[in-house]
């Protein structure tokens, strides 16, 4: 596992086979590069029991983990990988050094969709390689290398179960090989199934409730059963009691957000909470088909053929919990037939005058009492009020979506020789994807607002042609009939994202002399290459619609995207001497690429590297690339739209909208601070009774920039490998890397857009910009109620995160890779390490936002956290060439709240600096109590394989075998999309101990 990856193996270019050497376009198998790459073979695959290339290659100590089976919210139905932690879009997934059609508007590879049961190895190059490869290849490269003149019957039945007795995932695989014509040719063919079982984040305990990272109170969602309505009213400060009379100057503006029992006919204190928790998914179900095909066939001395193809079909199911009204504007008439008096006089009490200092209500209590009867528009007592009703709808169950995916990609190519010495490879692939989004318990704002606008129970105001249902919105749990539920929630939605890659490359490799201290001759490749990209997302009218599907987050207009990339290139890998008195050799190695894109035009990279061998079995190797990343078609053409983002704080606010406690916020105070909060669409008498954003999610409005230039990276890597001959076996190589992109195809984070008008620390106001600046109003505020969130977001667009080429991405660490295996006598021992220490990682969005550090941090802009050290470690007893026990040993270092995360947007979690046992506004909740870290976690993962005959394996793994819990931090301080069920659920293992076997046959 992780070894230094291996120039060529000896037999196979003894025979003058094709080597497929990850990180170079040169196949000469005497030739030893300069870039670090690892090795992940078949048989770990198979000892850790992994099902989909995405559980392996997020626990890489050089990667972070991303969209995969560990997330529900926010999971479109695909997996990816991100190495060095600088974006799923800024790696390269390649299948036999080749690329395959993306499953995404972003032009991200699917691993779902990587035919396991046939490769061979794994190679990771965790450096730049866009000279080879071209664009996306900034942090490096993941190439899936398959079995090459498979023979035979090969099949795999595996199963696997928690010790809770859920999460079961069977897998099973048949691959059939053959050689023909005396070797000539060869063919295989494998078709596998897997099918994973759902974990809610209610089946296990520390999932069960939510609670607040910043309070450790239950939290959870303001839309709620029962019912809120949100205004504002005044304070006498005389009395501290509500002002009651029209007209009466003074006090002070206060939450009038109340919720009311039903049963009772009372206000409910505190507020309950609606906990979306136990819906969630810790592993979200999922089904595979796939088929892999690869056949090669030598037509003459000079010409092969050959053909590759691949079909897969995925099926990810992600539950979230009910639909509801949300923050959704509702004209709602006074004499709704579910409108309780207590609920009425509430209503039309509160202030709607922008003046901060006169109390004007909506209606007196006369004209209120006579709104109550009055059912029709005609009557002169009639009347109606726009507000929010956040109710959540739990009669109708969950929300699920079914996202089916189905991507096919064939490549065919001639390869042969020109000369002795002179090779060519001619290939052509075409690739499509199809991902189907079927959603099912969404509700309709447009119906939603039909069946509100009711004066009896049983038709609407708006008939919409005799099907509207008015709806209970103020009633308990169960109040909501199904003929109302079957109108407002009972349609569904859908829509699909395809993508096409059209590619064509040519290549001519070999070697010409060589230097005369050198015997091995220069290698060379130079060629040619194009691609077609295109990309579509369209869904239906509702999905289209703006605010139209309750709770969905943002609309999805439909998108059309294409450019094309023509590309010319070459390598050089120099010998310089070998083999003298003063040092074993030495190599340099040079490439170049020039590319044009349709839409971002030209782009030039390069790359350059030494090997060195001073003596026999240590190496210096360096390698400098200067390489490009063009923006991809989502970047390039999605529509703006608004939609939602994790965020716990908002400057204006001056209460809590999960707890319903107050905040002290002395920025009111200050005259600009008020003046931006109001600029930004909050009127006057709504400041002092602005709330946090509900369950901490903010509105943010994003999409393409059709302007959009290439990236320029600097990447270059330092290291040494050292094999001892007084130490047979034994291997250890240590590489520093060093990513820089300028330019980066990059939005800023919620914070930043926050700090460039509010000022840092938010909570001076004293550094704030002035309210009419572009920083400050660009920020735009629900008008019902002052806050971040809810709304018409046509209005409330909430934080604008641009994209632009104005970010600016630097990381850098070492690699560390051990390997030692010897003969005890009694058995093979074997040995090996992979680390990656990362010094730093930091992002900046625009040259005056911060420049925000993420490594060993939490928060909400370093989602997924990075740790500082990471290290898997497999030590392995074989007996008898037939009995296998190995352990693997995986190590993720301690993490805490980022302190700028805390200084300039959050505050700080329970536990950190300022908030541990100190009682805020009279809370006590953070005492004893620290969701602001993680300690140090170790996970161990035991295996056995045996060799039952010359045909049948067996394989058993106990994953987790201590049953190490994750660390409970609540939720909010890291986010929402790696932070869900109070933990960090893609970092850490929320499953706990898991039971695996396989057994293989082979004929």
């Amino acid at each position: 596992f992780a070894q230094t990856a291996p120039a060529a193996d000896d037999e196979a270019a003894a025979e003058g086979e094709t080597i497929v050497v990850t990180g170079s376009l040169i196949s000469n198998p005497n030739l030893k590069l300069s870039s670090p790459v690892s090795v992940i073979s078949s048989e770990e695959v198979e000892l850790r029991q992994t099902n989909v290339a995405e559980e392996f290659l997020r626990q890489l100590p050089s990667a972070i983990p991303s969209i995969g089976s560990t997330v529900n919210n926010g999971n479109g139905g695909n997996s990816f990988v991100n190495l060095r932690g600088i974006g799923s879009n800024r790696n390269l997934v390649l299948l036999d050094g080749a690329r395959i059609v993306p499953a995404d508007t972003f032009g991200r590879t699917d691993l779902n969709s990587i035919p396991l049961a046939l490769i061979e190895r794994t190679d990771i190059l965790s450096g730049g390689a866009t000279t080879t490869y071209g664009a996306d290849a900034v942090s490096g490269v993941i190439n899936f290398i398959t079995k090459r003149d498979f023979s035979g019957i090969e099949a795999t039945i595996a199963d696997s179960i928690t010790e809770k007795g859920d999460g079961n995932t069977f897998r099973t695989d048949v691959t059939i090989g053959a050689n023909f014509d005396d070797g000539r040719g060869n063919a295989v063919f494998s078709i596998g199934y897997q099918e994973s079982d759902p974990v809610t984040q209610g089946d296990r305990k520390f999932g069960v409730t939510n609670i607040g990272s910043f309070s450790n109170l239950p939290a959870g969602s303001g839309t709620a059963v029962p019912s809120r309505v949100t205004g504002v009213r005044r304070i006498d400060p005389a009395t501290g009691l509500p002002s009651t009379a029209p007209g009466s100057v003074g006090g002070v503006a206060q939450n009038a957000t109340l919720q009311f029992n039903p049963a009772t006919n009372s206000l409910v204190t505190p507020f309950s909470s609606f906990n979306f928790n136990p819906f969630n998914l810790f592993q979200t179900p999922f089904e595979r088909f796939n088929i892999f095909g690869s056949a090669r066939y030598e037509i003459s001395d000079k010409i092969e053929v050959y053909t590759q193809g691949l079909f897969s079909k995925n099926t990810v199911k992600t539950i979230i919990a009910p639909s509801g009204s949300f923050g959704s504007s509702l004209t709602l008439p006074l004499s709704n037939p579910f409108l309780s008096n207590l609920t009425r006089l509430q209503i039309c009490g509160f202030d709607t005058n922008g003046d901060a200092t006169i109390y004007t209500p909506r209606f007196t209590v006369a004209e209120c009492n006579a709104a109550a009867t009055a059912t029709s528009p005609t009557d002169p007592n009639f009347r109606e009020v726009v507000t929010s009703i956040p109710r959540r709808f739990v009669e109708a169950g969950t929300r699920n979506t079914t996202y089916t995916t189905t991507i096919f990609n064939y490549k065919l190519g001639f390869r042969g020789d020109l000369t002795d010495n002179i090779r060519y490879d001619v290939s052509g692939a075409y690739g499509e994807s199809e991902n189907i989004n079927r959603n099912d318990g969404q509700g309709l704002l447009s119906r939603l607002r039909r069946a509100v606008r009711a004066t009896n129970t049983t038709t609407c105001l708006d008939t919409d042609g005799g099907s509207c249902v008015p709806i209970n919105l103020f009633g308990p749990q169960g109040s909501i009939s199904a003929a109302s539920l079957g109108y407002v929630v009972g349609v569904g939605t859908s829509g699909s994202t395809n993508a096409t890659l059209s590619q064509v490359k040519g290549i001519i490799s070999g070697d010409t002399g060589s230097f005369s201290l050198a015997e091995t001759p220069i290698g060379f490749a130079v060629g040619v290459e194009y691609r077609k990209y295109g990309a579509s997302s369209v869904s239906d009218l509702a999905t289209q619609t703006p605010n139209e599907v309750l709770g969905s987050g943002a609309a999805s207009p439909d998108i059309f995207g294409t450019y094309n990339v023509k590309e010319a290139f070459g390598e050089l890998i120099i010998p310089v001497f070998e083999d003298e008195s003063f040092a074993k050799n030495l190599t340099i190695e040079l490439g170049g690429r020039y590319s044009d894109y349709s839409t971002a035009g030209k782009s030039y990279t390069y790359k350059g590297a030494i090997g060195y061998e001073p003596i026999d079995g240590l190496k210096f190797r360096g390698n400098y690339q200067r390489g490009a990343r063009a923006p991809n078609i989502g970047e390039l053409f999605n529509p703006q739209v608004t939609g939602l983002i994790g965020l716990t704080v908002d400057p204006c606010a001056s209460f809590n909208t999960q707890t319903n406690l107050p905040i002290v916020n002395p920025n009111l105070a200050n005259a600009n601070f008020r003046a931006i909060c109001i600029a930004q669409g909050a009127t006057a008498n709504q400041i002092g009774a602005i709330g946090t954003p509900s369950a901490g999610q903010a509105n943010q409005t994003s999409g393409g920039n059709s302007a959009l230039k290439v990236e320029k990276t600097t990447t270059y890597t330092v290291g040494t490998v050292w094999q001892p001959s007084f130490l047979p076996k034994f291997s250890i190589s240590v590489d520093y890397f060093n990513i820089k992109v300028k330019g980066a195809i990059s939005t800023p984070t919620a914070q930043d857009v926050l700090a460039a008008c509010f000022g840092t620390p938010f909570g001076t106001g004293v550094t704030a910009a002035s309210a009419t600046s572009q920083a400050c109003t660009s920020i735009r505020r629900n008008p019902l109620q002052g806050g971040l969130d809810g709304g018409d977001t046509s209005v409330a667009r909430g934080l604008p995160l641009v994209l632009s080429n104005l970010g600016r991405i630097t990381t850098d660490g070492i690699d560390v890779s051990i390997n030692y295996s010897r003969d005890l006598g009694f058995a093979d021992y074997s040995f090996s390490f992979d680390g990656t220490w990362t010094n730093s990682n930091k992002f900046q969005a625009t040259p005056t936002s911060l420049n925000r550090e993420c490594v060993g941090f939490i928060s909400g802009s370093c989602a997924p956290p990075q740790p500082e050290f990471a290290w898997t470690q497999r030590t392995s007893l074989t007996f008898a060439d037939r009995i296998t026990a190995s352990l693997l040993w995986r190590h993720i270092s301690k993490l805490r709240q980022e302190p700028d995360d805390i200084v300039n947007g959050n505050g700080p979690a329970c536990g950190a600096p300022g908030n541990l046992g100190n009682e805020v506004n009279g809370n006590p909740g953070c005492t004893g109590f620290d969701f602001s870290r993680t300690k140090a976690t170790d996970y161990y993962d035991l295996s056995g394989r045996f060799e039952l005959s010359d045909n049948v394996t067996l394989t058993v793994t106990v994953q987790n075998l201590l049953d190490k819990q994750p660390k409970f931090i609540g939720s909010g301080v890291g986010g929402g999309t790696f932070n869900s069920g109070n933990v960090l659920q893609s970092t850490f293992d929320t499953l706990g101990r898991r039971y695996a076997a396989s057994v293989k046959f082979k004929f």
